[in-house]
């Protein structure tokens, strides 16, 4: 196991056990220090769960629930907040889906730039590699490359100085993240470089300022030449939400297959809607989530989580076998006699890319209630959505979320 994987273990027992270590913190400890990056090896004012979260070896509903039974509302808000800050930037893709392919067609046109223009490949390049002279920025860079993880102070800070500081463009930014951390997603990390860049809300920047790096980073870090100003960038309208897609119910009397993907490596409330499941197909996709190779480290991560999933649920996955895309997915299909595939559902992304080019059996896909709650809401900025927090902890607690 790498040293990666040593620190983040890709498993439910190792994800439980940062959760139990953190919910002693995450009321008074967290709300007055949860800023402060130490340096790697020492966010220990954080939970550090995102890796888990990601990939919904933990979902945000459990994470909540043992934060909530241990401080009220009030007393753990700021860390309940962060949980539903992931909630919000998922919601709010999911209804916005063009968004995603606008970042995508971005990255290709960037890319497409760093090979034609020299003087930005020399600048991308140094940024990557940690090697622009700008001594916390450095740090940041060679942190996640070999950690894959970023305080979330710190991504800020990076990603303001990436953009106007460095000139870079955001997407090579967005792209860089994706590849090594290990909880990057299309919705968080897409709309939080959005954010910075003043797209996301238009005009509004987040400016990466000298003396609040040295403030928190208990001036391990003082930098000079930093940009004065955070000038918005430009970007095309954002569309207007759509609503949910309405789902389906599994027929009851079909030959089942699961694909499970590694948006949701909690299978059990999928499984709770079938009768059984005749195959399981694991679908890998992380080598998607860029046009370049991601780090190993974030293929591992996906790879060895799964492993975990399917040993501890192999007497309810079938015959097990693997797969990357909607052609392997047609072909297991056609090789188990799956008359119906069920998934949790892939939020936008790679995966949910893949499953919606499946046309030669039905895919039924199964959404977290959680998911049917909060996703509605996130309609507008997150300030509007922090508004339903409440309501939709009384829909976890059990309480009717009705207006």
């Amino acid at each position: 196991m790498t040293k990666v994987l040593t620190e983040f273990t890709p498993t439910r027992t190792a994800a439980l056990t940062r959760l139990a270590r953190f919910v002693p913190h995450a009321g008074r400890d967290y709300t007055s220090k949860r800023n402060y990056d130490l340096g790697a090896g020492r966010h220990i004012h954080v939970s550090a769960l995102s890796p888990y979260l990601r990939h919904r070896i933990l979902t945000e509903a459990e994470v909540l629930e043992a934060v909530l039974a241990r401080f009220s509302l009030s007393s753990a808000e700021k860390f309940i907040q962060e949980v539903f800050w992931r909630t919000y930037w998922k919601g709010w893709l999911e209804l916005r889906p063009t968004v995603w392919r606008d970042y995508q067609h971005g990255v290709m046109r960037q890319m497409d730039a760093v090979h034609t223009q020299s003087g930005l490949r020399d600048r991308w390049e140094a940024a990557c590699m940690g090697d622009t002279g700008i001594a916390c920025f450095d740090a940041w860079a060679n942190e996640l490359v070999t950690t894959g993880y970023l305080h979330n102070h710190a991504r800020m800070w990076f990603a303001s100085i990436w953009i106007f500081t460095l000139k870079l463009p955001w997407e090579l930014g967005a792209d860089f993240f994706l590849r090594h951390l290990l909880d990057g997603d299309p919705a968080s990390n897409t709309l939080s470089w959005r954010w910075v860049a003043g797209i996301q809300t238009p005009g509004k920047t987040y400016l990466a300022r000298p003396d609040n790096i040295a403030k928190y980073t208990e001036r391990r870090f003082q930098p000079q030449g930093l940009a004065p100003h955070a000038d918005a960038l430009h970007g095309a309208e954002k569309p207007a939400p759509l609503p949910l897609p309405h789902l389906t119910e599994p027929a009851p009397a079909k030959r089942t297959g699961l694909v499970l993907h590694n948006d949701d490596l909690s299978p059990q409330f999928v499984l709770d809607r079938v009768k059984g499941v005749d195959a399981t197909l694991c679908l890998e996709t992380s080598q998607r989530l860029s046009p370049l190779a991601p780090a190993p480290h974030v293929i591992d991560f996906a790879k060895t989580a799964t492993q975990d999933v399917t040993t501890r649920w192999a007497g309810q996955l079938g015959t097990l076998s693997h797969g990357q895309s909607a052609e392997d997915i047609e072909g297991w299909a056609k090789d188990n006699g799956i008359e119906q595939i069920v998934t949790a559902v892939a939020p936008v992304g790679p995966n949910a890319d893949a499953l919606a080019a499946v046309k030669s059996v039905p895919v039924v896909r199964v959404r977290r209630p959680y998911d049917t709650a909060a996703w509605p809401f996130a309609t507008h900025g997150f300030f509007k959505f922090k508004e339903k927090i409440p309501k939709l902890i009384g829909y976890l607690n059990g309480v009717s979320t009705t207006d």
